[in-house]
């Protein structure tokens, strides 16, 4: 049996067999299998992109939106299928939709916290979200898992699923590095699934989770993606989910210790995080207050 038949039996979310256990069975190397991207026509890729560039643009956008303004942008493309991109590359608006899906049987939910929280020290909030990367004919996930106080990425992962695996992987990696006090997360299933969970609450820390529909808090992990993407992955080119992985690993140590961060008064993530005096910066950065949810929104 070829690898790509093989690849095509796998089968995710199955309730007795992990990825790894079907591998074995397969006689399929995981590698073989993460290290294959999701494939996807170079049209919907180059779609993928503007679609994010629109997200960036205005958070309220819902996928309705992006259709109306790519057509008048001159693409020639159904509400259909921007729906489908839009729901690969894991977008919402901060805007709330009119269905609000209800919580699976193996999902846990928690409430907001951070309305208001005045963050002034690293590991007191510290998030995690997921992005897409694009490679040649394809694309991979992405997980990264940041510190808010100093926007240093503590840690991240890539995967060509977006099963729960990856996620904890990048969550044990940060709390390596310390324990924060809060984690907040959206309420998609890997990160409220009961695996993911049952690592949080190992270590005590509180767990926060944004509303149905808000994702402005997302900025602070958009930002670095946009950092990432633009300046290394975009002007890169990569054809092979190898070449994108080495890409991120060289390029999330330059971001973390030697690109200056204008929220932070021009002093790098790491000097931030780890109390460094900083080489250059306007002034002493204290932190920042959360903004709060508005709670009129409809």
């Amino acid at each position: 049996m070829k690898v790509s038949e093989k690849r095509s039996l796998i089968e995710l979310g199955h309730p007795q067999l992990d990825i790894k256990a079907q591998c074995e069975a397969l006689d399929l190397s995981r590698s073989s299998y993460y290290y294959e991207p999701i494939r996807e026509t170079e049209e919907n890729l180059r779609l993928m992109k503007r679609i994010e560039e629109m997200h960036l643009e205005t958070l309220a956008y819902g996928y309705r939106k992006v259709y109306v303004e790519l057509r008048k942008e001159g693409y020639d493309v159904n509400e259909k299928r921007i729906e489908r991109l839009w729901t690969l590359l894991g977008f919402r608006s901060i805007l709330p939709g009119p269905k609000l899906s209800k919580p699976g049987k193996e999902r846990e939910h928690y409430p907001y916290l951070l309305n208001g929280l005045w963050i002034d020290k690293p590991y007191q909030v510290v998030s995690a979200d997921i992005t897409y990367i694009p490679v040649k004919k394809g694309f991979v996930y992405l997980v990264s898992i940041t510190d808010w106080f100093s926007r240093s990425i503590l840690s991240w992962e890539v995967s060509n699923t977006l099963c729960v695996d990856f996620c904890i992987k990048a969550l044990e990696k940060a709390l390596e590095k310390g324990i924060p006090v809060y984690f907040n997360t959206d309420q998609g299933s890997q990160f409220s699934s009961v695996a993911f969970i049952e690592v949080l609450k190992k270590y005590s820390i509180k767990i926060s989770m944004d509303g149905v529909g808000r994702c402005i808090d997302n900025i602070y992990q958009e930002r670095g993606w946009w950092a990432l993407k633009y300046e290394k992955i975009y002007p890169g080119c990569y054809e092979t989910v190898p070449s994108v992985i080495k890409a991120i690993d060289e390029y999330y140590p330059y971001f973390n210790d030697k690109r200056p961060h204008q929220a932070l008064l021009y002093a790098t993530p790491h000097e931030v995080l780890y109390g460094i005096t900083p080489k250059f910066s306007k002034g002493k950065y204290t932190g920042f207050k959360v903004k709060e949810a508005n709670k009129n929104i409809r």
